[in-house]
């Protein structure tokens, strides 16, 4: 039975960043990572839009980490994933193998989430992995027409890069505008300008009842969509079933952790899309899923690990490039009741409200309004009581 000071099971950014400052905090080495991952650690953002846009044979990929330490002192395992952790023995089972820890850090991340009315044999394309990557890629590079469901952020940039590839394009959403929900009617439609100026057909207010095989989409509204490519991008589920019966506090199939991102089992942390966490600044425990945070939350857990502890406390945030667009939102991420537009010189500015309070900030060509705003967020601090705690 091998044994390890710190094991980080999920090769992303939360795993990464954690097994980095872990060492950087002058941690026991080597940091052991296990991932089911077969790529070495690389940056997610990139696959919806550079490379996917990428029309060479081999796109480029960028590596998680470009500096003179990289992965220095971690040791990498691919292919490895974890089937099992027990924290009261500090074991792991990988494979056939039990490895055991003095420290743990769970950052397994998430999953696309399946579409749930698709046949069983239909062609239908997820995208979150580099493997994912290759495969949407390697259809793009043979199809004429696509269809993309949903229209978060990963359906938005990634039906602006196959329309910008030359591929005929239908986003299928049943919100009323793409973002609709979660940025409001202007941002929406600010969106939908720029999505149909790059070719794309948005068909909205639609659900969908099914996806046959090969690749034909079927809407609530009775028409179908065939197409050469059907990527579904309607979420992500944690993927955290391999903690079943691990004694673990679990919310909605997330770790929860405190502010420091500490789980409910002595030395072990969590970070990540995985986790449902204790904001110290915003006084409530949010679950986001951003690149950036994953990478925050991983440097505090790490840390932690190595007996240097800090709290969650930067409000969430991330940038979106959707063609030549850029936005950039930085919110709390659990809703707002008010919002205004400030217009900009070939931009615009939009501030979320919540009891009274600014709960979000959205720009686009607005660098000034974001840094204040984001500042802003920074600094309030929240009273718990009414802000939907569900802890």
């Amino acid at each position: 039975m091998a044994h390890h000071p710190l094991v980080v099971v999920g090769s992303g950014p939360a795993g990464i960043a954690a097994a980095r400052a872990y060492l950087d905090a002058g941690g026991d080495g080597p940091a052991t990572l296990f991932t089911a991952d077969v790529d070495l650690p690389y940056q997610r953002p990139p696959l919806s839009k550079e490379m996917l846009r990428d029309t060479t044979s081999a796109p480029h990929v960028v590596p998680i980490l470009d500096d003179e330490q990289g992965l220095s002192g971690v040791d990498v395992l691919l292919g490895r994933p974890v089937a099992h952790v027990d924290p009261l023995h500090h074991t792991v089972t990988v494979g056939d193998d039990e490895h055991t820890y003095d420290r743990l850090v769970l950052a397994p991340g998430a999953h696309p989430t399946p579409l749930p009315v698709a046949d069983d044999d239909a062609q239908v394309l997820y995208l979150r992995s580099l493997r994912d990557a290759r495969a949407l890629s390697t259809a793009a590079a043979h199809a004429r027409t696509a269809v993309v469901i949903g229209s978060g952020f990963i359906g938005c940039e990634a039906a602006a890069s196959l329309a910008m590839r030359g591929i005929e394009t239908t986003l299928v959403t049943s919100e009323h505008g793409p973002q609709a929900a979660r940025l409001g009617a202007h941002a929406s439609e600010v969106i939908t300008g720029w999505l149909t100026e790059l070719g794309v057909r948005l068909v909205t207010d639609a659900t969908v009842t099914g996806v046959h095989a090969p690749r034909t989409v079927h809407t609530d509204d009775g028409r179908t969509h065939a197409a050469d490519l059907v990527l579904a991008a309607i979420g992500v589920t944690p993927s955290t079933d391999f903690l079943q019966d691990s004694g673990f506090a679990m919310y909605d199939g997330r770790i929860v952790v405190d502010e420091r991102l500490r789980t409910t089992m002595r030395d072990v942390w969590a970070a990540g899309d995985a986790v449902h966490a204790h904001h110290a600044r915003a006084g409530r425990t949010l679950s986001v899923e951003h690149w950036g945070d994953a990478s925050t939350m991983g440097e505090i857990a790490g840390g932690g690990a190595a007996g240097h502890d800090a709290e969650w406390s930067d409000p969430p945030g991330f940038w979106s490039e959707i063609g030549a667009h850029q936005l950039k939102y930085s919110a709390w991420g659990d809703g707002w009741d008010d919002v205004s537009v400030t217009e900009r010189t070939g931009g615009f500015t939009m501030r979320y409200g919540r009891d009274g309070q600014l709960a979000g900030v959205l720009t686009y060509g607005a660098d000034d309004d974001y840094e204040a705003a984001a500042d802003q967020l920074g600094r309030a601090r929240f009273s718990s009581a009414g802000s939907g705690d569900d802890q």
